[in-house]
């Protein structure tokens, strides 16, 4: 079964990042800005704190009334998300995104952070996989082999 850090080392290892004390607007912008879904919420440190992702700030505006100058990030970001280790599998981290109905995945390597995996990352790399696989047999039989 494949690593979960094979699809980490396919990734930038820059991450999207907002402090905690940005306006949501702020963060919103950014996102707009780097063509992203998401932000890596970090302290001054580096250290990892959250997420907040498009969805977060969609399902916020529509609960509150406030302006979005006003909110911050560390208001909205999203602190419970599951995480994987990078000695998880890909089935492993899918099961983990089912099970916890979420689309982004922090990952860890005792106890520093690695990265995020998205429901697509995943995706992606079944996609890819299967390519091989066909590529493969496509070798072995000719284009159309199997089919005579």
């Amino acid at each position: 079964m494949e690593k979960i850090t094979n699809i980490l080392t396919k990734k930038q290892h820059h991450f999207h990042t907002a402090s905690p004390g940005s306006s949501v607007k702020n963060a919103l912008n950014q996102m707009c800005c780097e063509n992203v879904e998401f932000l890596v919420v970090i302290d001054d440190e580096e250290r990892y704190l959250g997420l907040i992702t498009e969805h977060d700030i969609a399902t916020h505006v529509i609960a509150t009334n406030k302006s979005l100058d006003k909110i911050k990030v560390k208001d909205i970001m999203n602190l419970r998300l599951p995480v994987a280790t990078t000695e998880d599998t890909v089935e492993k981290c899918m099961q983990i995104m089912q099970q916890h109905h979420v689309r982004y995945l922090p990952v860890f390597e005792n106890f520093n952070f690695k990265g995020i995996v998205s429901s697509e990352d995943i995706l992606d790399e079944a996609v890819y996989n299967r390519m091989e696989i066909f590529d493969a047999e496509l070798g072995r039989t000719g284009r159309f082999g199997a089919f005579i």
